[in-house]
């Protein structure tokens, strides 16, 4: 046991001042595996305790906390190193070649890490947001320090770099706000009664439970087409807005069944072809 014990106390090696033993070392790991740990839980405990009687935006409490929960790591490893009697003078060499490893091969890891602190600061994008990028379309359910989890509809989780999301165009349909607009085109054969069309419009718009009443579904004729008269129908939805093409197949669905009901024409594309006759041979007189 003397041996053993010996063995746990015999320096390994020495940083400046300090010799470092097995014992240190175990120390120094269980601190910083507390630290980390007690990071996580003053996160949870600033999302789900006190921030929620602040704020309702799931997005920005998780902002604030993620910055709370940095902030509360670095100051605590300033302190464990402190409290263990580390030489932090000697850290400079140390933060020299962790300099040069950064120019060389952590550029992306370093690029991704600010990116994710301008992403919680600016809060272009936060959890719980509907966001596209890249042609991949779903909801933030987590923000990192190296990427943002998206979940899609089909329920696959993709992991975005955060500097993709800062260095290319990111459409987020939640940013101002939790309602989004559709514009449904309804083409109409020409002589149908606008009015009539008008009014059935309006009816399939109210009859949709999903459809926002505020503000209020409009309509518009937006062009005349060949062969067919095209209207707008514009909606507003905070329901399906994650559901997009379930919005406008409903839409649709509604607006086919209601015109074949009451007898308007949904004109199918026509092309009209024209053929020339080929021309008679004429034979000419001999001289």
């Amino acid at each position: 046991m003397d041996q053993f014990l010996e063995m746990l106390h015999y320096p390994l090696f020495v940083f400046g001042k300090t010799e470092f033993t097995t014992v240190y070392i175990l120390k120094l790991v269980v601190a910083i595996v507390i630290l980390v740990w007690l990071s996580r839980r003053l996160r949870s405990f600033l999302v789900n305790k006190v921030l929620i009687r602040y704020n309702d935006d799931i997005g920005v409490r998780q902002a604030i906390a993620a910055i709370a929960r940095y902030i509360f790591f670095v100051l605590g490893l300033f302190v464990v190193i402190h409290a263990s009697g580390i030489d932090l003078s000697g850290l400079a060499l140390i933060g020299g070649a962790l300099g040069v490893g950064i120019g060389f091969g952590l550029q992306n890891i370093t690029n991704n890490f600010v990116s994710g602190i301008v992403i919680l600061l600016e809060r272009p994008v936060k959890v719980g947001d509907r966001i596209e990028v890249g042609g991949t379309t779903g909801d933030v359910v987590n923000i990192s320090a190296r990427a943002t989890t998206v979940v899609t509809n089909d329920g696959i989780s993709v992991i975005i770099p955060n500097s993709e999301l800062v260095s290319t165009r990111v459409t987020n349909w939640s940013l101002t706000g939790k309602m989004v607009r559709f514009k449904v085109p309804v083409p109409v054969a020409y002589g149908t009664d606008q009015d009539t069309v008008l009014k059935l419009l309006m009816e399939v718009a109210a009859e949709d439970q999903n459809v926002a009443t505020d503000p209020p579904p409009s309509i518009r004729l937006k062009e005349f087409g060949q062969g067919a008269i095209i209207f707008e129908l514009v909606i507003w939805t905070s329901k399906l807005m994650q559901r997009q093409g379930m919005m406008r197949s409903r839409m649709n669905l509604a607006i086919y069944r209601k015109f074949n009901k009451h007898g308007i024409v949904i004109p199918l594309p026509q092309m009209e072809l024209r053929m020339n006759g080929e021309k008679e041979n004429k034979e000419q007189p001999n001289n």
